[in-house]
């Protein structure tokens, strides 16, 4: 399958979530997952697993939704933290069969309702369509306006071709540059191989003269070997939003749902810290990432959550909760009508297709 608007960038795989819904809506085959996942992690084979057992169950789920690995960063780390809190109700117990069942079918439906709005498009860049954009017209034009972008004091003429090619996109069959593994084995033999001065100053004719020679022997390391790349193009304008809250039976609905898996008190109170967690668990209602996946998305919403106080840790009814909740997702949609926020991403696939697979392997955990 090729991509539009191209002859040779080759889709391998459009992942929509379909296959993750056809796995949770099969009765059976979801059981006999489930069980693998729940043999795999009890180790003590008590039928329960504990907060420790549940760990490599938790790292795979937030790998699966694009999050860094446990302890680099401590806004994921707190949404590391809420993923236990859905297995255990944010109590130190263990957790059994059922409960784990529930909770993985709910982040696996999800995760499938997130790929369904916004699929990722697995790619094989073959090193073709950079060939095609190296001998076509629009070659010189495009690079003079990427090179009119880069300032380097100082710069060599090294600097500068690794600069460019880290402003190439996918579109021109470029994979993304700033993977280590396509700099060190595509990018930087194929600058040795064409003998560029290490040194050298970067004049506007030699930029194109060594670019080019450089663009032409990184397309022959591509077809000799082609890299793999998960791509994803999202546009987060409000829309989800407005069309959540113009439904009220709907919002209700999606709302009561969501506060089944948050923690509540002895008297039923909620506490405001919670919000960020009811948030994610609302994002594929409301056409929203999960929080830690999208940058500016995370500034946009924890500008809205400092509006709410939403971390004094206050304890609050459920009613005055989800009046909380309603009234962040409608800030959060003013912010995104006014300044909707376009992200496209471009991941190198070093292991077989994407995290999300890592979740769905039975032995993974």
């Amino acid at each position: 399958m090729e991509e539009e608007g191209s002859k040779h960038v080759t889709k391998s795989e459009v992942m929509d979530g379909s296959d993750i819904m056809e796995l949770v809506e099969n009765e059976k085959v979801f059981s006999d997952f489930v069980d693998d996942k729940f043999r795999d992690l009890d180790r003590d084979c008590d039928g329960h697993l504990s907060l420790k057992e549940l760990q490599p169950a938790v790292a795979d789920i937030g790998a699966a939704l694009g999050l860094p690995p446990q302890g680099s960063d401590s806004d994921s780390d707190h949404i590391y933290a809420q993923v236990l809190s859905e297995f255990t109700h944010g109590k130190d117990r263990k957790v059994s069969k059922t409960e784990f069942k529930k909770v993985l079918s709910d982040f696996l439906i999800g995760m499938a309702a997130g790929l369904k709005r916004d699929p990722i498009v697995i790619l094989r860049i073959d090193g073709e369509d950079l060939l095609e954009f190296v001998d076509s017209p629009a070659f010189e034009p495009e690079m003079m306006s990427i090179l009119s972008e880069i300032d380097i004091p100082g710069g060599s003429l090294t600097d500068y071709i690794n600069k460019a090619f880290e402003k190439l996109t996918v579109d021109k069959g470029m994979p993304p540059v700033l993977d280590s593994w396509v700099t060190s084995n595509i990018i930087a033999p194929a600058i040795q191989a064409c003998g560029v001065d290490q040194v050298q100053p970067a004049s506007h004719d030699t930029f194109f003269v060594e670019f080019k020679k450089v663009a032409k022997v990184v397309a022959q390391r591509l077809k000799e070997q082609p890299v793999i790349v998960a791509h994803s193009e999202n546009t987060f304008d409000g829309t989800g939003i407005k069309r959540l809250l113009s439904n009220k039976f709907e919002l209700d609905k999606t709302l009561d749902t969501a506060l089944k898996s948050i923690p509540k008190d002895q008297n039923g109170k909620i506490s405001k810290d919670c919000v960020r967690l009811a948030l994610d668990l609302l994002a594929p209602s409301a056409g929203l990432p999960p929080f830690g996946a999208v940058y500016q998305m995370d500034q946009v919403i924890t500008e809205s959550c400092k509006m709410f106080n939403v971390d004094d840790g206050k304890l609050v009814k459920e009613d005055e909760f989800k009046k909380i909740l309603t009234e962040l997702l409608g800030s959060i949609m003013l912010q995104l009508q006014g300044n909707p926020i376009s992200v496209s991403t471009n991941s190198v696939v070093h292991e077989p297709l994407t995290s999300t697979s890592t979740l769905l392997q039975p032995s993974s955990m």
